[in-house]
């Protein structure tokens, strides 16, 4: 089976290729703008770098999907959250162009990284299946990009019957080498990142509504296999358990949970992100407080799917990777290594480092 991964240098495409390489009869083709520095475990894979929102895309992509069983896209951009048109041109523009691709291709299946994001405001004491509304979290630009590439890809499915299309909607997913990146994406340069190396965060803000799924990356992974080799399609809800609320992470950090209203946690992300002190803008934080739980019934029932690692252990992962500043030095998404120069230019820039980077 031939399989290429659009946005094979993130963090659900490193992971989707640690699984892919021990399977023998699967031959993976990595594309990323920017491709894998020499050496590393993936040096002897074909790569092909290539920009999913430049104006050629669509020429260069459609000779490399020729003769592949399946295309799986995993390239989307959180950063930089300040320039929304750069985001939507990657995000929207670039999956619209891997679909076209694929189409002019002829391949038989495509996998589209979907997300949590995708979904209407909906229940935080219950768990929504894969038919909820999927109209987004208006506020936060992230989720609808989500919302209007299913859109598309409601359209491919209706015009375009015989293309086996898949969606994966995970929530936030996690894993060591990841740390360094989701720093930079989400918690910006002022984070004392070594300080959480202790695994203790002394105050935690609490609200009804902060509430979240999250899933270890190897286990993403593992549901993109067992996509691949059965003959499904339509949507996958992907969660551990359990559901990451003030009282777990209290718990597992072994903080003091403060109430915090809403509204308060939305001002404080809006005014710190427009004085350029963090990346993470207003619209993150309504989603987190607004986004549903998933039920992963469809994922255990269909694929045979079940999480390996539970939500806290993955947590705890990703926050000793950003601890320790891990990463993976061959892959540009991950890179720890350029994490910290030009803190103080890139805070007045509004640019952080690294977080310009697509996939």
């Amino acid at each position: 089976m031939r399989v290429v991964i659009v946005g094979a240098t993130g963090n659900a495409g490193t992971a989707l290729l640690r699984r892919l390489r021990t399977e023998p009869d699967v031959e993976a083709i990595g594309i990323a703008r920017r491709t894998p520095r020499d050496g590393g475990p993936y040096a002897d894979m074909e790569w092909h770098s290539v920009d999913v929102g430049s104006d050629d895309a669509l020429d260069r992509l459609t000779p490399i999907f020729d003769g592949t069983d399946a295309v799986v896209n995993l390239a989307w951009q959180i950063q930089p959250s300040h320039d929304i048109r750069r985001l939507y041109r990657t995000n929207v523009l670039g999956s619209r162009t891997v679909f076209q691709a694929a189409l002019r291709a002829g391949v038989a299946t495509l996998v589209h990284a979907s997300s949590v994001g995708v979904y209407a405001p909906g229940p935080k004491w219950a768990y929504v299946k894969e038919t909820w509304l999927r109209t987004g979290i208006p506020e936060s630009s992230y989720s609808r990009h989500k919302a209007l590439v299913e859109r598309m890809l409601d359209e491919i499915e209706s015009d375009h019957p015989t293309l086996r299309v898949v969606r994966l909607r995970p929530g936030l997913i996690f894993q060591r080498d990841a740390g360094t990146e989701i720093g930079r994406y989400f918690a910006g340069p002022l984070v004392p990142a070594r300080l959480l190396r202790f695994g203790w965060v002394p105050v935690l803000p609490a609200n009804p509504g902060l509430r979240l799924q999250a899933v270890h990356a190897d286990d993403v992974a593992e549901a993109y296999l067992r996509v691949l080799r059965a003959d499904v399609r339509g949507a996958f809800n992907i969660a551990a358990g359990p559901v990451l609320d003030p009282a777990v992470l209290a718990k597992a950090f072994h903080g003091v949970p403060v109430p915090v209203p809403g509204f308060a946690l939305e001002g404080v992300a809006a005014i710190s992100w427009w004085l350029r002190m963090q990346p993470v803008d207003r619209g993150w934080v309504k989603l987190a407080l607004k986004a549903p739980l998933m039920c992963c019934d469809r994922a255990a029932e269909e694929l045979g799917w079940a999480p390996r690692r539970d939500a806290v252990e993955a947590l705890h992962e990703v926050v000793a990777g950003l601890a320790e500043r891990a990463g993976r030095p061959e892959s540009p998404p991950l890179d720890a290594s350029g994490s910290q120069p030009g803190r103080l230019g890139g805070l007045l820039r509004g640019r952080f480092p690294g977080t310009g980077d697509p996939y």
